[in-house]
């Protein structure tokens, strides 16, 4: 069941109140038990977000490798070669995409997606809107950009301040008016750095963070064991948790590497479910063969 939208006001007068509260509370029952995921049957099973409930494939395709400045590693294969991609992860039951304005790929998925029923996939996109004009304004673009009514996930991008609380509190606040109005179905961040983390775990308008998560460190917040710490307490209070970077962006060549981070984030029990920046069907099957690999391995540990 998804759960209600959270009332605006109550949350602009109160939140101080509740992240020290979560805080507190959120340590005890951290120490005191961690509820994990139990592991899914598949690559492409249907998992749940925390209590957001938006339910996506474990599996998702990320379509920002390398992004910036409206273009990706994704992009750049051009409108044919990346609706090729996302065919191909379709039809392997892949229905989970991650998408930015900063990557310029929500015009690319909306092609892609041409004829697919809506009901198939689920879209997270974010905005670096700080206010709520902006971030009205970004919601109206990105939907006409998709071609869809409404988007499913959508985070504030890159927060890299444990202060973005205070720093987004407009465009905080219209996201949560969205989901009432159902624009989205759910909001929340993600974060570049340890003091944003630690703030998104505490922070009741987080339903789904987006976290860099691998177990030797690359391009990541933290030493693999802080970050780690920080998605059990997302986890624990009832949070989405997506991991990316699973793979280092691609840094992760040697077989053995990548075998090693996916027996790791799965086994972590705390994250719900992953992107990978998939730049080939050849790469969607092998993601796909070695997943399923890793979770027979970790249900024979």
């Amino acid at each position: 069941m998804t759960t209600p939208p959270m009332n605006r006001r109550d949350f602009l007068t109160t939140a101080g109140a509740a992240t020290a509260a979560v805080a507190l509370a959120g340590s005890t029952a951290s120490a005191a038990r961690t509820l994990r995921n139990s592991l899914p049957e598949s690559p492409v099973s249907t998992v749940t977000l925390g209590k957001s409930g938006v339910k996506v494939s474990l599996v998702g395709m990320g379509t920002g490798s390398h992004g910036s400045g409206q273009a990706s590693n994704q992009t750049r294969l051009g409108v044919e070669g990346f609706t090729r991609v996302v065919r191909h992860a379709l039809d392997r039951g892949i229905r989970f995409f991650d998408v930015a304005d900063q990557y310029g790929s929500h015009v690319y998925l909306k092609e892609a997606l041409k004829g697919v029923d809506r009901d198939r996939y689920v879209i997270q996109t974010k905005t670096h809107a700080t206010n709520a004009a902006d971030a009205k304004s970004h919601l109206e673009r990105y939907r006409l950009e998709l071609g869809v009514d409404h988007i499913d996930i959508v985070l504030l991008h890159c927060m890299q301040r444990n202060g973005w609380p205070q720093e987004n509190k407009g465009s905080m606040e219209y996201l949560m008016k969205a989901k009432e109005e159902g624009i989205i179905r759910a909001h929340g961040t993600s974060c570049h750095g340890m003091d944003p983390l630690r703030t998104a775990a505490k922070n009741p308008f987080v339903e789904i963070d987006l976290a860099r998560i691998n177990p030797e460190g690359k391009i990541m917040d933290g030493a693999p064991d802080a970050v780690a710490s920080e998605l059990e307490e997302m986890h624990n209070a009832g949070k989405g948790v997506i991991g990316m970077k699973i793979l280092g962006e691609g840094a992760f060549k040697e077989p053995e590497r990548r075998d090693a981070s996916l027996r790791y984030v799965l086994g972590l029990g705390t994250v719900d479910a992953f992107i990978i920046g998939f730049e080939s069907p050849a790469q969607i099957d092998d993601i796909l063969d070695r997943t399923a690999a890793a979770i027979k391995s970790l249900k024979r540990a």
